[in-house]
């Protein structure tokens, strides 16, 4: 899956560590009403442009990173891992898309931040963080990882993951469904929990295959 486990687990951690922060600051007294004046002119500037046309692309592209279009990619993605016995990667799939989903609920239940007013579709649910980005990065981030093969076409295809996940995720924002930061930091723990579970258990195959090639002498 990963040519650096090591790499990976640090670019993991990098990012995982921006969405604590991000949430930290949202929950904090002392720096939410920073974060939310942030929010709140992001919230106005994109009710100045809203028009037609970018309305109904950014409906299109918020429904792309719904469940409808989610779940069906991560089905046909497992059964397809499955049927190549590709295991490792079947997990690892598997446990970012389990990990994520358990953390959306939890998370946004925890912190039960109002959504903005005046969205222009139907949201259900506390704003932070937004489950879109999560599971929009999870699954386009998650994909390319376990069915692309390394090297620079798995990267060419992993920098449109990630720029449909944030664009995916600025559209929510547009719809006024979510604040700014809600979107980032959800953005930030899909793609932590995506790149994160493939690289820790490349990590500890390895490590276990060196244990089994390298004994440890006894006496």
């Amino acid at each position: 899956m990963l040519l650096d486990a090591r790499r990976g687990l640090l670019v993991s951690g990098a990012l995982l560590s921006g969405a604590v922060a991000v949430g930290v600051l949202v929950v904090v007294p002392a720096t939410r009403p920073a974060v939310q004046a942030v929010d709140d002119a992001v919230w106005r500037f994109a009710g100045a442009l809203q028009n037609r046309p970018t309305t109904v692309l950014a409906v299109g592209l918020s429904w792309l990173g719904s469940a409808w279009v989610n779940w069906p990619l991560r089905a046909a993605a497992l059964a397809l891992l499955a049927w190549r016995r590709r295991w490792l990667r079947l997990a690892a799939l598997g446990l970012a898309v389990l990990t994520s989903e358990i953390l959306i609920g939890s998370v946004k239940a925890s912190v039960d931040r109002p959504r903005p007013a005046g969205s222009l579709i139907a949201t259900s649910g506390a704003a932070f963080p937004s489950g879109h980005a999560i599971a929009s990065a999870v699954t386009a981030v998650g994909l390319v990882l376990v069915l692309a093969p390394p090297g620079p076409r798995r990267w060419r295809w992993e920098v449109r993951a990630v720029a449909f996940a944030a664009v995916m995720a600025l559209s929510r924002v547009y719809l006024r469904a979510h604040w700014l930061s809600d979107t980032v930091a959800g953005g930030l723990l899909g793609a932590a929990l995506a790149l994160g579970w493939p690289a820790l258990l490349l990590a500890l195959t390895r490590r276990s295959g060196s244990g089994l090639r390298h004994p440890v002498a006894r006496g």
